[in-house]
């Protein structure tokens, strides 16, 4: 699968983990540790079959997507036969992360709360730009890797909160899908690139990525990751309104990481190059540097929220900054800025 050229965004790289700019953001939850070794049968169990009322579904994955998610070699022909698709679903939820309760109760979780499906990337060399080529295989979050899932698990219901409490602020609507979503979780071998890239509302997992180092890492990769979702949603909306934007500045600093300093959203670097929102030969450039802007404006905005300060916001940096941010809130964030005017 070539990266980037055929998605909206294929982050990771020879990363420095990715810090948050100046604020003072309440950290997030982690994951409560999970019984690695669990081997309860939860198909025996008529609470992981239970039936979720009708009335408070979500959107889902469909049934096609979702099996193929979680069995990519195929589904046993006799499983997960009764019932209408949403149930089918969560039955092929429960047999595919059977012996491990712990993992099964929250993937479950995930797809009662959202419709979301946790399941498996397929195995491929994936064509990585500068990373060079990269040796995928699927990779179940269970056992050493279990972590991970109660990460994006936490890091979806964190997002979800976040988004609500901009839509009870906001003046027009709020346009940031988090939910239905796919999770292929995968490895790379003897890399620990790319953390995460996604495509057609699926977003591809790393468990060895090098972002992925804690609850509030991932969160801030996920939310970079949706924005590439949403930016698909809005007929690639980053290259065609911020896309001028980041052009005119690499045509004025080029690969100088001080000259691009003031107009990176995000800390993130790749090792041996400069800011991942402009490091070259990965893809256009206006869709990393939207992705890193949208992660600024969730970091600020959720220390607003919780009545802290921002002591550098990127809005109050050079003009550029300013007219990208504008857009940026008023297309997706339905015109929330909870960041005062700057001086």
């Amino acid at each position: 699968m070539a990266l980037l050229a055929a998605t909206l965004g294929a982050c990771g790289g020879p990363e420095v983990p990715r810090d948050a700019p100046p604020s003072t953001a309440a950290p997030l939850p982690s994951s409560s540790p999970l019984a690695a070794n669990a081997t309860a049968s939860p198909l025996a169990s008529s609470a992981a079959q239970a039936p979720i009322a009708a009335a408070a579904r979500p959107a889902h994955v469909t049934l096609e997507r979702a099996r193929a998610l979680l069995f990519p070699e195929g589904v046993p022909s006799d499983a997960c036969q009764a019932g209408d698709d949403h149930a089918r679903v969560r039955c092929l939820i429960t047999l595919c992360f059977d012996g491990h309760a712990a993992e099964q109760s929250i993937a479950l979780s995930m797809f009662d709360a959202r419709g979301d499906v946790v399941g498996l990337e397929e195995t491929q060399d994936m064509e990585g730009g500068f990373r060079g080529l990269i040796h995928l295989v699927p990779e179940l979050p269970v056992g050493r890797y279990a972590k991970h899932l109660g990460w994006v698990r936490d890091s979806q219901a964190d997002i979800a909160g976040f988004l609500d409490a901009i839509r009870d602020r906001a003046t027009s609507g709020v346009r940031y899908r988090n939910e239905a979503l796919a999770f292929r979780f995968m490895r790379s071998v003897g890399r620990t690139t790319p953390s995460a890239y996604a495509m057609d509302w699926e977003i591809a997992y790393n468990v060895s990525g090098s972002l992925h180092s804690s609850g509030p890492a991932v969160t801030e990769t996920l939310f970079h990751e949706l924005f590439h979702l949403n930016d698909g949603g809005h007929h690639n909306w980053s290259r065609r309104v911020l896309g001028p934007i980041a052009d005119a500045i690499v045509a004025k600093c080029g690969a100088k990481t001080p000259c691009l300093a003031p107009y990176a959203p995000g800390k993130t670097m790749v090792r041996g190059g400069t800011f991942y929102a402009f490091q070259s030969n990965n893809g256009d450039i206006a869709h990393e540097y939207s992705a890193e802007l949208a992660t600024r404006y969730f970091i600020e905005q959720r220390a607003r929220l919780a009545g802290e300060p921002v002591s550098a916001p990127f809005k109050c940096g050079p003009k550029e900054n300013r007219e990208a941010w504008d857009a940026l809130v008023g297309e997706f964030f339905g015109g929330v800025d909870l960041v005062p005017a700057c001086r």
